[in-house]
């Protein structure tokens, strides 16, 4: 999961840069919120289930979207695995967060071929490069920047989506939820797989494995969301926003809506995206700036107690993205928030655990 990034972790349009474009705009029809947790309000009782979703696997305890990652977090035990989806040239759904190859997290090790004309592959879309190409790539060569507890999977090669699906299989993880998006870019969409050929790609996986109960598809791109719906009706679907992408006030609808103008419906998330059928679930940005925390002088939330009490009045869930700070994770419980998609699934079950909260059951391989 994550906002759509172009070369790196650092680009503009990466979550962390659009924290700041978007603070402006989220001040102003925020200006009321407080940012402590529950102000004037009396704290709920704790949930009897509170989704505890790994994001990317647990980027923070070990190399994203890897194997290893996603088993780490089922033995740990976490309620869903959270990860994104991309389509390659020859129409394989890989694992794997960014389009366009990062030299962050991806190095070169040689061509497929010698003189293959696609060599260097760092660097190329996803959508241009096939399988092969993208498994010479050492994904795991070196730990994220930012992340000094991160385990790095050394020689790690991308996976696809039938693996991880095969990987919950092998742990009988039953109760375990897979919470999958469709990165359609749809702000650029020449540089991803078209839109109708991603979505029924990623759902012919899923329903290959046999275990599509399991699963949720989320996406920025809420054309992405309507196309699978087609497909399997009884999907539960999540919407996911950063706000930016709503363009509210801005003439038209926002390309990442899928034909809503949220200005239709006053700039409200919760009641735009309530109008895409079969969507269950709301997953918006935790607060602005998108990396900060609870007290920090200017920080507000974004999925704050009023967004909550309106998706559930619509019987819809929210789980916001990615918090990581524990006192932030708290404020957000106490607003109520239905579940947190996180870095350090280690981190939030801990305060799950002082909280006396439901723990997700934790998992062997069989």
């Amino acid at each position: 999961m994550g906002v759509p990034t172009h070369t790196s972790e650092v680009s503009m349009s990466s979550r962390h840069v659009l924290a700041g474009l978007a603070l402006v705009p989220v001040l102003t029809l925020s200006a009321a919120t407080p940012a402590t947790a529950y102000e004037g309000h009396q704290r709920p009782a704790p949930k009897r289930h509170f989704d505890l979703q790994a994001h990317r696997g647990g980027l923070g305890m070990t190399t994203e979207e890897s194997l290893e990652g996603f088993g780490k977090a089922l033995r740990l035990g976490v309620s869903t695995l959270e990860l994104d989806t991309h389509v390659t040239k020859d129409l394989k759904v890989v694992v794997n967060h960014d389009r366009q190859i990062s030299a962050v997290k991806c190095r070169d090790t040689g061509p497929v071929t010698a003189g293959d004309p696609m060599y260097p592959y760092v660097g190329k879309y996803i959508k241009d490069l096939t399988l092969a190409q993208i498994r010479t790539m050492d994904c795991g060569y070196q730990q994220l920047p930012g992340f000094p507890e991160q385990e790095v999977v050394k020689g790690f090669r991308m996976v696809e989506l039938k693996d991880v699906l095969n990987l919950v299989k092998r742990y009988r993880a039953r109760q375990v939820k897979l919470n999958i998006e469709t990165k359609v870019e749809a702000g650029a969409p020449e540089q991803t797989a078209p839109r109708e050929l991603f979505v029924r790609r990623v759902h012919e996986e899923i329903h290959r494995s046999g275990i599509e109960r399991q699963v949720t598809i989320q996406s920025f791109d809420w054309g992405a969301l309507k196309q699978m719906h087609k497909l399997a009706p009884k999907w539960p679907l999540v919407a996911l926003t950063n706000y930016d992408f709503l363009q509210v006030g801005k003439p038209g609808a926002s390309p990442w809506l899928g034909g809503i103008d949220a200005d239709d419906y006053g700039g409200d998330f919760v009641r735009a995206a309530a109008t895409i059928p079969g969507v269950k679930a709301l997953s918006p940005n935790y607060g602005f700036p998108q990396s900060g925390k609870v007290g920090d002088p200017g920080f507000r939330f974004y999925a704050d107690r009023t967004m909550v009490e309106e998706a559930h009045a619509r019987r819809l869930t929210v789980i916001p993205w990615t918090c990581d700070d524990p006192a932030t994770v708290e404020a957000l419980m106490d607003m109520g928030v239905d579940g947190v998609i996180t870095d350090y699934p280690n981190r939030v079950r801990q305060i799950m655990a002082e909280r006396g909260m439901a723990l997700p059951r934790a998992y062997r391989p069989r």
